[in-house]
């Protein structure tokens, strides 16, 4: 099954629904990374999309950044104000030709979209303020497959040898 979303839905859906029902793994592919805020609940103040990631991975939850750029370095010291995605508790990885944006959850359902992991992507920007967005939402086995093993490949290095963008690769995925 496929829910067809426009930027009216996609923060409640990825964000508030999608997200929070993990209990194994989520994967995230976003050619932009923001620390983005999010509202807590519907009716309490916001908060960091960090804290959300936060809490996952106190809960357990396996968590995979694949992005395209080097974070900002107030998105590093942010990440160092939550305990649980220190060291080891967020697995970051970056490649330069990644463009798509994706979020998988425990390989049973994922979003497929155009929104980066932004204010203005998934974020709670105004709707006079956010970026016009779509995407799916899918529980589809087959799809969810595919997507999974395009994510673990590009994870894996697997297209780096070949790259025509090596050369702007500060840690090509391929090298350990």
């Amino acid at each position: 099954m496929f829910s067809f979303l426009d930027q009216t839905d996609l923060n409640q859906k990825v964000v508030h629904e999608l997200l929070p029902s993990a209990h194994e793994f989520v994967w995230i592919a976003t050619a932009n990374l923001k620390d983005m805020h999010i509202q807590r609940g519907k009716l309490s103040r916001y908060r960091s999309f960090l804290s959300l990631l936060d809490e996952l991975a106190e809960r357990g939850v396996a968590l995979r950044l694949l992005h395209a750029s080097e974070p900002s370095q107030s998105f590093h010291d942010s990440i160092q104000k939550y305990r649980h995605l220190q060291d080891d508790g967020i697995e970051m990885a970056l490649c330069p030709r990644v463009h798509m944006k994706t979020v998988i959850a425990d390989g049973r359902k994922a979003y497929i979209g155009s929104a980066n992991i932004s204010g203005a992507g998934l974020g709670e920007k105004s709707q006079r303020r956010r970026n016009f967005e779509t995407g799916v939402i899918t529980d589809d086995p087959g799809t969810i497959d595919r997507l999974m093993d395009l994510y673990d490949a590009i994870w894996m290095g697997k297209h780096c040898k070949g790259c025509g963008r090596r050369e702007y690769c500060t840690m090509p995925l391929d090298q350990p």
